[in-house]
């Protein structure tokens, strides 16, 4: 027969008592709702970085296998050519050929770097003569803009217009102002459609896509191109390190501005309230991380615009999301 008689657990003396209030809270294992794990994820991809030693181990294995081939490359047209001349000759300016195709493209890359350092050496000395308030140094500013657009057509109305009227400007702030306006307004429509695309582009594959690491491949690489067409918007038409480079230099804006975090506000303009909790899993994720991209874009704009959002409001991320994602959730909603 089981023994029914109560179990007693004897207490210390000097134990004190605890207080439910005091407990710790039982950790959550359902999430509040979608977070953007593939923007999440993007995000720690371009901004990991490899410790010095890895960075040391690898540029010393690519001088290493780089030398290596080159001594057996050169060797081998050597003997090529002292058995059949002909054919080692042809070779050897196939191999020519290769070896100028890539200067080029290490001449593209360093150009590509040039450009962005263009456009940001501008903005700095923008602050610089507002800051001052240098109307010399803000003409020699508003003249390197010219330059830097001079011969593209989607900006020759606004030059002509800032031509006309930057005499009457008596001071730095308003004449950047003025530049900033006239020069840059069609360029900042230009980069916000671009966020607009990449932005739906984003939450179509994140909803519609199931795959594992899929919807990370997809935001990874739609940002990527979202910066690179906003960095050519402005100018600063970028290769392929410049473009990694650039990736980079935003992804540590946004970290650095707390903007990768999720909020309810997030979706606001498009969902209201709290709602996002409430979606199924892969549309809310889908949403979510077309929303981030778009926080991705701003930040793209605000790196790679020459001067800094002064006379010109910066586009509102509420503003791109509406216009992006709000006819996707409505299309969505109805079916």
């Amino acid at each position: 027969m089981a023994n029914t008689n109560p179990v007693l657990i004897d207490l210390e003396k000097d134990a004190t008592p605890v207080s439910v209030a005091d407990a710790a809270p039982v950790p959550d294992l359902e999430s509040d709702g979608p977070q953007g794990q593939a923007m999440q994820r993007a995000a720690a991809l371009a901004l990991g970085r490899p410790s010095r030693l890895a960075r040391w181990f690898w540029g010393l294995a690519a001088g290493l296998v780089g030398a290596l081939v080159s001594i057996a490359m050169w060797e081998y047209l050597s003997g090529l050519i002292a058995r059949h001349p002909l054919l080692g000759w042809g070779v050897m300016a196939l191999t020519a050929g290769f070896v100028l195709v890539l200067a080029a493209i290490c001449l593209r890359e360093i150009a590509a770097l040039g450009r962005l350092g263009r456009l940001d050496g501008l903005r700095h000395a923008a602050d610089s003569a507002r800051e001052a308030d240098d109307l010399s140094a803000a003409r020699d500013v508003s003249d390197r803009l010219i330059a830097l657009y001079k011969g593209r057509e989607d900006t020759r109305w606004g030059r002509d217009r800032f031509a006309q009227t930057r005499g009457d400007q008596m001071d730095a702030a308003s004449l950047l102002m003025l530049a900033e306006r006239e020069i840059l307004g069609p360029l900042d429509v230009a980069a916000s459609r671009q966020i607009e695309a990449a932005a739906r582009q984003v939450a179509t594959v994140t909803a519609l896509v199931p795959l594992a690491f899929a919807d990370v491949a997809a935001a990874l690489t739609a940002n990527l191109r979202m910066i690179r067409a906003i960095a050519e918007v402005y100018g600063g038409r970028s290769g392929l390190l410049g473009g990694w480079r650039l990736t980079r230099a935003v992804m540590a804006h946004l970290v650095a501005t707390g903007a990768v975090a999720v909020g309810d506000d997030l979706l606001e303009p498009i969902l209201g309230g709290s709602i996002i909790g409430k979606l199924s899993r892969r549309f809310g994720e889908g949403l979510v991380n077309g929303a981030l991209t778009a926080r991705v874009g701003v930040a793209a704009m605000e790196v790679c615009r020459p001067l800094p959002f002064v006379a010109g409001k910066k586009p509102k991320t509420r503003d791109i999301i509406k216009r992006s994602l709000g006819g996707l959730f409505s299309t969505s909603s109805k079916s």
